[in-house]
């Protein structure tokens, strides 16, 4: 409801308890005249005093000095580390026992607290304090520890250690690095935390200790199997780049009869995705009969976990089965600073990622298992990240692969990354008008109801890191993406407090990284190459507004007409994220068959595009 100024005006004067007016804005509502009673003055020189009293009140109840926000001092013992120490310290806060806080946040509404700084050079038992004076400090959900509420809370400390590094191009950064765990900052060893312990937050002043006396321990590699083979190698590119060895890592399924048929040389399939521990999916053993049945709220099914494993052994005896068409699949690791993967392409703060892969690891995985080494011989598929890494790696790398079957990807157009059109909007956290701001959602649950919005999810990653390392998702499109900033890390392609988008830094996304963008640009030379070897599906209610980009990229390839794309666009109506183009099954379970579903078509694009004389018998045994 809108009131005029002299309304406003009139319940200035007429009500003593102003609780939130200024001396000035009284002065300003009710001027003085030389007409004036006494009376008048008088009740101008309360309303004076007043507004006086309630703006001094005001500001002790909401200054950082008169907070009553506890203060955190935190230390480490120098048996976990003699030398100094650089790194993100976060203080963790829950309301929730079932889990330690270190592992309950999230950018979801069930997110419990966290709250962190960037710490340099931080020697032994020399506290490092998190209080609310220290305007450094950045909390989600959070602000402040100013917001938190009176009550009990489980509270945890927990310092993501970072390395320095000496880059090629000149610059020196401070960043985390994988250690075996695919970038995560609650689970990488070497990381220190506290032991949780209760806090009850009240009115009082308090100043509360926490020691780092935990440290996450290494994490065993994964064995060899009958069927499953692991390797790792140094990537001379990489290592060139980081000015230190830099591994890639695969998980290779070998084909049923591998070892009984050693003159046999198979096809490869590689399957992109985020970090894998092992390779996904695949199990020997059946169902574990004791196994407690979970919740799966995504897909609002109980005893998913136990789905999973079912499908799982499912896929090894399909694997297994005498009449299943014989390939390798490789799920390749390629963790980096910044995220849990590298996106498989080169980049200018990640490194020569797509280089080092598809000329280093994947030559490798051929050589070591027998793959026949020929382009009509490979393929490439993945969902969501992993979908945009299939479909990038064949638009920059066209001659090294045939087809790309590419499921419910990351933004294939800036257009529309995620609900931002980069190149003309304004703002990534508001659709903007001449009198209004409208919060961009950032996620949907399946009732197409956000749970989040843009600027909350990426508050989130700025609690967990500055300089865009998170190692959420925002910030490693970032990180890939942008150029170089003149402090060695990434531009920001948006002011990650106020959302204020860098177009030149758009600019420079869309002619490097903006595939729709890139393959209508070349299409006069790659056009041959990708026509009729592009699989596109994506579910039109994705969790990320996926769809959007999809939709934009499927009006580009329908109009290509020199040559025709002849690409395959399918949508999952009312399927939500990881939707794979499979009708027969809900998305619960066409998510757990990537390594199966796509095999009768793999094999159908072998048929009609191997080149005379290949070899199309022994790999079929």
């Amino acid at each position: 409801m809108v009131r005029s100024r002299a309304r406003m005006r009139s319940l200035a004067c007429t009500n003593i308890p102003m609780r939130s007016a200024a001396v000035a804005d009284v002065a300003a509502l009710c001027p003085a005249s030389q007409e004036e009673s006494l009376m008048n003055r008088w009740i101008r020189t309360a309303l004076t005093v007043w507004a006086a009293f309630w703006t001094t009140y005001s500001v002790a109840q909401t200054s950082p000095a008169a907070s009553s926000a506890p203060a955190f001092a935190i230390t480490f013992e120098a048996k976990k580390s003699a030398t100094p120490l650089d790194g993100r310290l976060f203080l963790l806060l829950s309301t929730d026992p079932a889990e330690e806080p270190r592992l309950q946040i999230d950018d979801t509404p069930k997110t419990q607290i966290v709250f962190g700084m960037d710490v340099e050079n931080w020697p032994p038992a020399e506290p490092r304090v998190l209080e609310a004076t220290n305007a450094s400090i950045l909390g989600h959900p959070l602000r402040s520890l100013n917001d938190l509420k009176p009550g009990e809370y489980i509270v945890q400390a927990l310092l993501d250690r970072y390395e320095t590094f000496h880059r090629a191009d000149g610059h020196v950064l401070k960043l985390p690095t994988d250690r075996g765990e695919g970038r995560q900052w609650n689970r990488a060893p070497g990381n220190l935390y506290s032991k949780p312990q209760k806090l009850r937050q009240d009115e009082a002043t308090h100043r509360i200790a926490l020691a780092l006396t935990e440290e996450i321990p290494p994490i065993s590699p994964p064995t060899n199997t009958p069927y499953l083979r692991h390797i790792r190698i140094q990537s001379e590119r990489l290592s060139k780049f980081w000015g230190r060895p830099i591994y890639l890592g695969a998980h290779v399924l070998l084909p049923a009869g591998f070892d009984a048929h050693p003159e046999a040389r198979y096809p490869l399939m590689v399957f992109h995705g985020h970090f894998p521990a092992d390779l996904s999916g695949f199990r020997m053993e059946p169902p574990d009969p004791n196994l407690k049945p979970d919740y799966s709220e995504r897909f609002r099914i109980h005893g998913y976990n136990r789905i999973q494993q079912e499908e799982a052994y499912r896929f090894y005896q399909t694997w297994t089965n005498a009449g299943f068409p014989r390939f390798l699949i490789t799920e390749i690791q390629h963790a980096t600073q910044f995220y849990d993967d590298s996106y498989a392409v080169n980049s200018a703060n990640v490194g020569p990622y797509g280089d080092a892969i598809n000329y280093e690891l994947i030559p490798e995985i051929e050589k070591r298992f027998r793959g026949l080494g020929a382009a009509w011989a490979r393929f490439l598929y993945g969902g969501s990240t992993g979908g945009w890494e299939a479909l990038a790696t064949k638009v920059f790398y066209p001659d090294l692969y045939n087809a790309a079957f590419v499921a419910c990807p990351d933004p294939v157009d800036f257009r529309a990354y995620t609900v931002i059109n980069l190149y003309e909007d304004n703002n990534a956290y508001f659709i903007e008008g001449p009198h209004t701001r409208v919060p961009r959602p950032g996620h949907r649950d399946y009732r197409d109801l956000p749970t989040a919005t843009m600027q909350q999810m990426n508050y989130y990653e700025l609690a967990l890191g500055t300089k865009s390392r998170s190692g959420q998702q925002f910030d490693i499109w970032e990180a890939v993406f942008s150029p170089v900033g003149a402090d060695g890390y990434p531009k920001r392609i948006f002011d990650k407090v106020t959302g204020a988008i860098d177009h030149t830094v758009a600019e420079y996304w869309r002619e490097h990284y903006d595939l729709r963008y890139i393959m209508q640009r070349d299409w006069a030379t790659l056009g041959p190459k990708l026509r009729g070897k592009i699989h596109l599906y994506c579910g039109t209610l994705d969790n990320f507004y996926l769809n959007n980009a999809v939709k934009l990229t499927e009006e580009f390839l329908n109009s290509a007409t020199n040559p025709p794309a002849e690409a395959e666009v399918k949508y999952g109506l009312d399927c939500e994220h990881c939707w794979n183009g499979d009708p027969s099954a809900p998305n619960h379970l066409s998510r757990l068959r990537y390594n199966t579903m796509y095999v009768p078509m793999i094999l159908d694009h072998i048929r009609h595009s191997a080149p005379a004389g290949a070899d199309l018998q022994s790999w079929r045994q």
